[in-house]
């Protein structure tokens, strides 16, 4: 067996429940802290070659956890601030908040793929290109997946009694042409 894959076997053994600890202590989830643990010892075995030997091999895995942490909660920092963005553009948009309740049912009502497509959009600010690049295939069939999937979303909207019309031009449609 390699001595690489033993050393890191070793140290995993030695320092899971207290990395374990650290996160779950830091995260309002089980799920996120196992998130937490899971990347760490991710990142732990690709810096196999720079990670310390005994307990400053406890140590050093403080400070990636640390770091993953940190990294997360920026993340769910960035996420919350499109959300509000998202929102406040749709009360603008739509006016009545018991309409921003059934856009947000209708979207639910969508398929994942569809969902995943319109948040890329919506959420993240992704062009064309970039939706492509991120879902593996071509700028034509990102392009057509997203017509579809507003396709879907407006006849969910309408099914709803929201009236799809006023969302048409939205922040992320106005970045690129049609």
């Amino acid at each position: 067996m390699d001595d690489r894959k033993v050393g890191f076997e070793a140290v995993f053994d030695a320092t899971y429940e207290a990395i374990c600890g650290y996160a779950l202590r830091r995260r309002s989830s089980s799920h996120d802290a196992a998130d937490v643990v899971a990347e760490t010892f991710a990142i732990a075995w690709r810096r196999v070659d720079q990670m310390p030997t005994g307990d400053a091999a406890r140590l050093w895995l403080y400070g990636v956890a640390r770091r993953v942490l940190a990294n997360h909660r920026r993340g769910e920092r960035q996420r919350r601030l499109r959300t509000t963005e998202l929102r406040d553009d749709i009360v603008a948009l739509v006016g009545d908040p018991l309409d921003a309740s059934s856009i947000a049912e209708a979207f639910r009502a969508l398929s994942d793929a569809d969902r995943e497509i319109l948040g890329l959009v919506a959420w993240e600010g992704l062009d064309r290109d970039a939706i492509a690049t991120v879902l593996g295939c071509s700028r034509s069939t990102a392009r057509v997946r997203l017509h579809r999937a507003r396709t879907r979303f407006s006849h969910a909207l309408r099914s709803a009694g929201v009236d799809a019309a006023p969302m048409v031009m939205t922040r992320s449609s106005t970045k690129e042409s049609p």
